[in-house]
């Protein structure tokens, strides 16, 4: 089992010697044991005064170098993820679907895959039709995407189900799903009217499946759906969210209906999804995972991915930029196997005819370097 490493000081000669010589070190408590917390008098009460955020925050898990693999090695600390197996009932065999990028011809039409450690796929409700309170029951880890899986259980009905976890979900919180409309009991608690800050305040919690229409401006969330019916399809890896920027409202005979809302991906791009569409509120979980460092070669293959080559060190007759003595690539611009060029932001999609959903594409570079 990997041991991380302790110590953010190196430890004296004597502090060495007392250590035995095979003695792991355990992991730091960052964050002060309650005796030693500053404490305010409050009311004749006694209130535990907290550390700073970044004292707490605990960013990436290093080891100690005792092999080469774990010189480099660098992980998120997820302690709260369950240990054991996952709930095979929610679960189907990846067999015959790992085919190395290979098509129905059994051509390769995506490079640098294949191989990889034996894998079960999880069923995630991306819809999240089911109303009513959800328990959940534990965070676990899934091989198959960056972000964690939730497995919650309906109180209800007792069914349980898998979704995409919010970054902060714990196991035993609870979460629940106002697509198929709001409860009778929430109406009355409102007046029988719909009050918009009484809504938002009472159904935009951290974990909470809603129409993007029920949203404020301003909130982040994830898993946001483009139409009204099916699930989520934007905003479903490790740490991203997407931000509700403005919504578009139609007159009506009745009043004002709400046709459309605009949101803001991370990649700076700007379009609208349908006024129905699903969303969740918060960040999907695990948002450390792009930090991380694999420490080996042989973790990327654990995890399907085969090794690149540049095309620089390649034959003329492989790549473009292959071929000539030393290290030149022939006066081509950078371009991948196939002549299309390669540097960032080269644009594939059509000038004219644009996306009807689509109200601002993301910025591009063009190759040059972005202003500071």
């Amino acid at each position: 089992m990997l041991q991380p490493r302790i110590c953010r000081f190196q430890p004296s000669r004597l502090g060495r010697a007392l250590l035995s010589a095979r003695t792991y070190v355990q992991a730091v408590n960052q964050v002060p044991p309650p005796s030693m917390q500053p404490t305010v008098a409050v009311d004749g009460g006694v209130m535990q005064g907290d550390s700073s955020r970044k004292e707490k925050f605990i960013p990436l898990r290093t080891y100690k170098p005792r092999t080469n693999g774990l010189r480099h090695l660098k992980r998120p600390v997820n302690d709260h993820l369950w240990k054991g197996r996952p709930l095979l009932t929610l679960t189907i065999a990846r067999k015959g679907q790992h085919l190395g990028g290979r098509n129905n011809t059994g051509r390769v039409t995506v490079r640098h895959r294949g191989g990889g450690h034996k894998r079960r796929i999880r069923i995630v409700d991306y819809k999240r039709y089911l109303p009513g309170k959800h328990t959940v029951d534990r965070i676990e880890y899934d091989p198959n995407r960056s972000s964690h899986l939730a497995l919650i259980t309906r109180v209800a009905t007792g069914e349980k189900s898998y979704i995409v976890a919010a970054d902060g979900m714990r196991a035993g919180d609870e979460v629940e799903s106002y697509r198929s409309g709001i409860p009778k009991e929430l109406m009355v608690s409102m007046g029988g009217a719909i009050d918009p800050g009484m809504l938002a305040a009472k159904t935009a919690a951290r974990g909470n499946c809603l129409p993007i229409h029920m949203v404020p401006l301003g909130s982040q969330i994830f898993n946001v759906g483009s139409k009204t019916q099916g699930g989520g399809v934007f905003c479903r890896s490790a740490g991203t969210y997407a931000i509700v920027v403005n919504k578009e409202e139609v007159e009506k005979t009745k009043g004002t209906e709400i046709k459309s809302v605009i949101v803001r991906l991370q990649s700076g791009e700007i379009r609208k999804v349908a006024a129905d569409a699903c969303c969740t509120i918060g960040v999907a979980s695990n948002p450390q995972a792009h930090f991380a460092q694999l420490g080996k070669a042989g973790r990327a293959r654990w995890l399907g991915k085969r090794p690149e080559v540049r095309g620089l060190a390649m034959n003329a007759a492989d790549h473009p930029h292959g071929g000539g003595r030393g290290k030149s690539k022939g006066n081509v611009h950078p371009v991948s196997p196939w002549g299309t060029p390669a540097k960032g932001g080269y644009k594939t999609r059509y000038k004219r005819n644009k996306h009807t959903f689509l109200v601002q594409d993301r910025p591009r570079n063009q190759g040059k370097r972005r202003p500071r």
